[in-house]
């Protein structure tokens, strides 16, 4: 009979040890270790009844039959997007977020949804009662919608078999545990044997399952790295929660690309898809104000338009300042380098305060180019003329390159109604242009304020 195994694990990271150690070699963090039983004597582990899957044999790539997925529309149309076109039969998803992001809420809305299908909803953190309350928020549209409180993996295994569900929530896996092991709910081992569990369930029965989870102070999802590798899908769900807007952004996707982005709206009925960004991303003023631009941006294959907003202003201080919402300060430096270099513009003399409308945070470097406008156009007190947008990437030479999909950009820019795009003329020639819209090519960022403010 085989021993009782132990090892030590660290409960920021999920780095393994065979003794205890005061500083986790991986995270760097003091006292995180904590001692786990990794495997009991043989025989007294229970084996969860959940199918058996047949003897494989080696066969070459050619003769592999291939197996259309089927694809479930399961009633949100930014989520099915985000999915590929809809949920696959068997699939594990995984949906992290911030605390207060939504994640509940669009658990909830997935499993009240009038998509037909039968979902079982287990709740780990939450009572019945409270469940039901926000139910009667949202709206309650599916009546094959049940709801389970149980954190015993054991149990919900059984009530999954006996209610054959097609869509199974769980909320949320740091609060679920099992009986073969003996550390507390959340822990590295915990996480790992649960997850197994229910990846070897949904790929013998076909049964969708839907895992919430949760994040550590460094945005990262909590638990081992193995979570993120043992499922099918990760989620990430991206906002502030002070702000009305979220994002949800496919991290890893076997059964599709992680390009496309679904962006909600909350509202006290819940979350509503947002079909057109641009929309809620455009702000129309009076008359024209400086250091605003317009930039065409796209996250995957979905192009919108979004308002940058810079602040340039002396530097009361001997050292200027630096602060970027929802873009990356690095890069913003960058930028401020090149203008100093190719346009001979004083940026070491000046603070600099760089803002996106709506609270995103966006990593498209196809947005230079409007980042660039909106700096200049605030050092110059000179407002952007209206109808006037921007698509392109700036390296360090001051040259502009054509950014990612900009056919797309312009199409968005000419069917929102903008007179001119700004983009860069390394454009190939054989690039669609819509009519309506004129496009104004440069090659580097001294050609930009040309292009800016002379009609």
């Amino acid at each position: 009979m085989a021993k009782v195994k132990k090892a030590y694990f660290c409960k920021n990271c999920g780095f393994e040890a065979p003794k205890w150690l005061g500083k986790c070699p991986s995270c760097g963090e003091w006292n995180t270790f904590t001692e786990e039983i990794i495997a009991r004597e043989s025989g007294s582990v229970p084996a969860v009844a959940a199918g058996s899957l047949p003897a494989a044999r080696p066969q070459p790539v050619r003769e592999i039959r291939e197996s259309e997925h089927r694809r479930i529309n399961i009633g949100n149309t930014e989520v099915n997007r985000v999915l590929g076109g809809g949920m696959v039969p068997g699939s594990l998803i995984l949906l992290g977020g911030e605390p207060g992001i939504g994640k509940s809420t669009l658990s909830l809305q997935i499993a009240l949804a009038d998509n037909g299908l039968k979902t079982l909803y287990v709740s780990g953190e939450e009572s019945a009662e409270q469940i039901k309350m926000r139910a009667l928020r949202i709206g309650i549209g599916n009546d094959d919608c049940m709801i389970y409180p149980e954190t015993l993996l054991e149990n919900i295994v059984v009530q999954i078999a006996e209610q054959r569900p097609d869509l199974v929530v769980i909320d949320s896996i740091q609060t679920i545990y099992t009986d073969l092991l003996d550390s507390s709910a959340g822990s590295v081992s915990q996480i790992r044997e649960c997850a197994a569990t229910l990846l070897k369930y949904a790929k013998t029965t076909g049964t969708s399952i839907l895992i919430i989870g949760h994040i550590t102070k460094d945005g990262t999802i909590a638990g081992p790295k193995i979570l993120e590798h043992i499922v099918d899908v990760v989620l990430q769900f991206e906002g502030d929660s002070n702000n009305i807007y979220r994002i949800l952004r496919g991290i890893k996707n076997r059964f599709g690309a992680t390009f496309e982005i679904g962006v909600f709206e909350m509202l006290e009925g819940g979350l509503r898809g947002v079909d057109n960004p641009s929309e809620i991303l455009l702000t129309h003023y009076e008359e024209p104000l400086s250091g605003i631009a317009v930039g065409a941006a796209a996250d995957g294959v979905r192009p919108y338009l979004i308002e940058v907003q810079a602040l340039v202003s002396g530097a009361a201080y001997g050292t200027p300042q630096r602060t970027a919402t929802g873009f990356d300060t690095r890069r913003m430096n960058m930028l401020l380098a090149v203008l100093e270099k190719r346009l001979g513009m004083k940026m070491f003399q000046k603070d600099v305060f760089l803002n996106f409308a709506g609270g995103f945070k966006v990593a498209d470097p196809g947005l230079d180019l409007a980042v660039v406008a909106a700096v200049i156009s605030s050092y110059y007190d000179r407002p952007i003329a209206e109808g006037v947008c921007c698509a392109g990437e700036v390296g360090l030479s001051g040259e502009v390159r054509p950014a990612p999909r900009t056919e797309q950009r312009i199409s968005e820019a000419a069917r929102l109604g903008f007179r001119k795009i700004i983009v860069s003329g390394y454009l190939s020639k054989e690039a669609r242009r819509p009519k309506g819209i004129e496009i104004v090519p440069i090659t580097g960022i001294d050609q930009l304020p040309r292009a800016l403010f002379v009609e």
